[in-house]
């Protein structure tokens, strides 16, 4: 009969935090990480520890300034960072510059289709408004891949400036502040939990998605 093993990745070419969490374990005298029936629970709970931590950090932000730092496409970034905190569109230049990249192609989106300072309405659908989702979501996916950045939540960034949820060019300045805040919690609780987070650039043993 053969051992069990971890159930799930249990390196960082996978891109997930199996690693983080078998050293966390060790600290906390948590030796289930290693077990088949224990992997998945820890990595459930890291997950949506961190995630409720990074939405109360954007909360207490949004109160103390009366700014709102709180975005749908956010969410997703802020999964990325802890359930595959190896993985190239983890790294803090693929979130920041992703996210950059998706602020400003939804901002030409709307400039191309004169949509700039007009209020979202959902309720209406037009063709000028389907052409500057349609602008920003494509240009910032192909600009992505170019640039060699893929960061897919600001495919969804794109989508939402266009659609004129973010409204002002403050709101745009907060958008990235809240970037930075997540970027520097990834970077203490995964460097902290034993996982080799990088400062900037993806690491050699991140997932790639190109034969570069």
């Amino acid at each position: 009969m053969e051992e069990d093993q971890p159930e799930g990745p249990t390196d960082t070419e996978r891109g997930v935090v199996a690693p983080a969490l078998r050293g966390l374990a060790r600290r906390m005298g948590i030796q289930r990480a290693e077990q088949r029936r224990g992997y998945r629970g820890l990595l459930g709970t890291y997950v949506l520890v961190n995630c409720v931590i990074a939405m109360v950090i954007l909360s207490t932000a949004a109160l103390l300034t009366n700014e709102p730092f709180i975005f749908p496409s956010l969410g997703p970034t802020a999964f990325i960072l802890f359930f595959a905190s190896m993985s190239v569109q983890a790294a803090p230049k693929n979130v920041f510059c992703g996210q950059l990249i998706g602020l400003v192609c939804g901002v030409v989106g709307l400039a191309i289709f004169g949509l700039m300072g007009v209020a979202s309405d959902f309720d209406v659908a037009t063709w000028s408004r389907t052409g500057a989702v349609a602008v920003a979501l494509g240009l910032s996916a192909a600009l992505m891949v170019w640039l060699n950045i893929p960061h897919a939540p600001a495919a969804a960034t794109a989508m939402i400036v266009a659609l004129g949820v973010i409204e002002t060019s403050m709101h745009l300045l907060v958008f990235m502040v809240a970037v930075v805040l997540l970027i520097a919690q990834a970077h203490i609780v995964n460097r902290l939990a034993g996982l080799p987070y990088p400062w900037w650039i993806p690491s050699k043993g991140s997932v790639v998605t190109d034969k570069d």
